[in-house]
């Protein structure tokens, strides 16, 4: 329930500064260590900012704090006032706050490894952090991170996103299974066996197959993690990009070309506010990346 905001001691940086720690670390204790603070203070603060302001910024109801709806909105307007008044008071330094980026799984794809040398080259003031979150946005909606790559059509409210790359399907198989030693594969023949989904960050759904072909059983689990070990175990087979046999190979699965499956759309999201300050140089730099085929 929102409060009515108070018109009593104005905001000060020191309110911005103790919810963007507590926003950061999503923990009190470690919000006050990191601002050299004790705890009671920074709870004062972030409460102080809350009467003032007439809406809950963090929802403190479980045993791990969340930010609110209001919480994620704010952190990017106090996240950009912040930074505003640092460059003030010296232009020429960079950002030093960390930019978090996002992914529920294989990341970047190839092109991983090229973003993050590239970014620490031309941004060592600013750290890149990879945060893989298993959420259908990677944490992007919870306020967890900056921006996210995401894979597949993301229709969550108060986001935007661009294109940078398709990927290509495969399937994945159990390694000593009858489908293992096949040069290729069709949807068809996943469907006659169960299929194992991850309801929570894949693609992968049972729309992906003909109303009229769909598969029989399916199997249904949370993590990229538990879906390898799914197949692994002989409980199915699974349906993914290409960057996932190259980020996440098993010893017990084998990855098989899809011949009939439509590709995958990777996407860099973020939330449609100012959000950090150096989104622009990353996506800008994503695209350069793609675009000169960059894998190494």
């Amino acid at each position: 329930m929102n409060e009515a905001p108070t018109t009593g001691r104005p905001v000060e940086l020191r309110h911005l500064r103790a919810f963007l720690a507590v926003a950061d670390e999503l923990n009190i204790t470690r919000a006050a260590a990191r601002l050299r603070l004790t705890q009671p203070a920074v709870s004062r603060t972030l409460a102080a900012l809350e009467r003032h302001l007439g809406v809950r910024l963090v929802d403190r109801s479980t045993h791990h704090l969340a930010l609110t709806a209001d919480g994620v909105a704010f952190r990017d307007k106090a996240a950009a006032a912040v930074a505003a008044f640092d460059e003030a008071l010296d232009p020429g330094r960079l950002r030093t706050w960390p930019l978090r980026l996002g992914h529920a799984w294989s990341a970047f794809g190839p092109y991983t490894t090229p973003l993050l040398r590239a970014w620490q080259e031309r941004h060592p003031g600013t750290p890149l952090e990879l945060l893989r979150i298993d959420d259908r946005t990677a944490g992007l909606t919870r306020g967890e991170v900056d921006a996210a790559l995401l894979r597949g059509p993301v229709d969550a409210p108060g986001l935007v996103a661009e294109v940078l790359f398709t990927e290509v399907r495969v399937a994945a198989v159990t390694a000593d299974g009858p489908l293992a030693g096949r040069a290729s594969l069709a949807l068809a023949d996943l469907a006659e066996g169960p299929v194992v989904l991850n309801t929570v960050s894949g693609t992968t759904t049972a729309g992906l197959w003909p109303p009229h072909a769909r598969p029989a059983t399916t199997v249904t689990v949370g993590n990229t993690d538990d879906w390898l070990t799914a197949i692994a175990a002989g409980r199915g087979s699974g349906v993914s990009t290409a960057s996932t046999a190259t980020l996440h190979p098993h010893t017990g699965v084998v990855y098989i070309p899809l011949d009939d499956a439509p590709g995958v759309p990777v996407l860099l999201a973020r939330r449609d506010a100012p959000g950090h300050p150096a989104l622009p140089e990353l996506a800008a730099l994503a695209r350069e990346i793609v675009a000169r085929g960059a894998t190494h």
